[in-house]
This record gives C-alpha cells, sequence and structure tokens, in this order.
C-alpha cells in the first residue's frame, strides 16, 4: 500500500516539506545554540523561495498552497519566535516561583503573540492575496528574516528582540500594502542569506549585517518606494 501523497504532490511540494522540517529544526536548535537556529531559519527562507521557483517552472499542485503556509508557520512562526523565548528564558530566568509576570509576559507572551500573528497573516494570505503581486502586512518570511539577522549579527538582546517581536507581530496583520520581490532581487537576498549562513568570523558578520541593511530597508522603505510591476 503505498502513501496517498505519491502521485499527487510535485517537487515544488517536496521542498515546502522540507521547509516544514526546517522549521523543527530550527525550533530544537533555538534551545541549544540561538546562531545555528538562525542560520537554519534562513536556509528555511531560501527553501521557501525555491520552491516557488519551481512551481513555476515545473508547475504546482492543488496542494500546494496549503503545504506552503502550513510550513511557513513552524519555520517563520514558531521557530523565530522560540529564539526570541529561548534568549529571554537565558538572560531573565523565565522559571520558578520568583519570576515576575511581566517578564514571563514578555518573554513568552509576545514571542506567543507573534506566532498567532504569523497564522493570522498566512491565512489571509492563503484566502485573500495567493492570486497577486502584493500583500497586505508583513510576510512571515520577512518577519523571520530580520530575527535571524539580528541574531547573526550580534544583536541577540532579548531587551532588543523581545520588543521587536512584538513590532513584527503587529506588522504582520496590517493594511500596509507590500509588493511581491522581483526575481532579480530575490536572487540577491538568496545570495546574501546563503552567504551569512555558510560564512564564519567577520566575513560572516559581515554578510549578517548586509541581510540586516537589505530586509530593514524593505520593510520601512518596500511599501512606498519599491516598484511595482507596470510602472
Amino acid at each position: 500500500m503505498k502513501p496517498r501523497f505519491v502521485g499527487r504532490l510535485g517537487l515544488a511540494d517536496a521542498v515546502t516539506v522540507g521547509n516544514a522540517a526546517l522549521g523543527f529544526v530550527a525550533a530544537v536548535a533555538a534551545t541549544v545554540d540561538a546562531t545555528l537556529a538562525a542560520r537554519i531559519i534562513l536556509l528555511a527562507a531560501i527553501a521557501d523561495a525555491l520552491d516557488g521557483v519551481i512551481a513555476r517552472k515545473v508547475g504546482s499542485t492543488p496542494a500546494g498552497t496549503y503545504l506552503d503556509s502550513l510550513a511557513d508557520v513552524a519555520s517563520f512562526g514558531v521557530a523565530p519566535a522560540l529564539v526570541v523565548a529561548c534568549l529571554a528564558k537565558a538572560e531573565w530566568s523565565l522559571s520558578g516561583p520568583t519570576v515576575e509576570t511581566a517578564t514571563l509576559v514578555a518573554g513568552i507572551g509576545l514571542p506567543a503573540l507573534f506566532v498567532a500573528m504569523a497564522v493570522v497573516r498566512l491565512g489571509l494570505y492563503t484566502a485573500y492575496d495567493i492570486e497577486v503581486s502584493e500583500t497586505q502586512g508583513v510576510q512571515t518570511t520577512l518577519a523571520a528574516t530580520v530575527l535571524a539577522a539580528f541574531v547573526l549579527a550580534g544583536f541577540d538582546d532579548p531587551l532588543l528582540l523581545v520588543p521587536l517581536t512584538l513590532v513584527l507581530a503587529v506588522l504582520m496583520v496590517t493594511t500596509i500594502t507590500y509588493p511581491d520581490l522581483h526575481a532579480q532581487d530575490a536572487l540577491v537576498m538568496g545570495v546574501v542569506q546563503f552567504a551569512a549562513i555558510v560564512s564564519r568570523g567577520w566575513y560572516g558578520r559581515g554578510f549578517a549585517y548586509a541581510l540586516l541593511f537589505l530586509a530593514l530597508g524593505y520593510l520601512v522603505l518596500g511599501p512606498a518606494f519599491y516598484w511595482r510591476e507596470g510602472l
């Protein structure tokens, strides 16, 4: 008896499923090494872009859209939120009878809010934005990339990351319109992401800064200044 997915899923779907698995691996890594988890999240972001390229080249399946959103919850919702929560736990001691409620809410509640808003954003995207070249709210991939780049660049203080997590959670469900990246820009982003993943030392830190610059530039300036189709 063969598995149900045989003959129903394509190559792009296989990459998407791999993206989901990377999300789990990143979540596990977050409990041990935030930097390693950040690298895996960026690898998942590359896989997320790759499955779209494959789908456009060889075709997609009816399940592809749903698989993509489900995988993104793991890789760009749960995994980056757990990175932040684990860093906060290590720095603020979020367990034991003496932990303050405000600290607990900040260190665990705000990452949980990030996951919740990522789920909402992905559901809305699948329902309303899948066929258009722009979307409302910050993409979950972009939000996760920003958090991962901050960690790889050495800005891993929860006093910075926890408020940033809240800001990104809010931005994911705003009505601010973000145009899709054009192919050449997505390629540049992917190359910088890959370099940040594999490089070490000063080179790695430099590529992390470059990725942070690109991601924050699009996050802040994209809605108003990024060029759209037909312009």
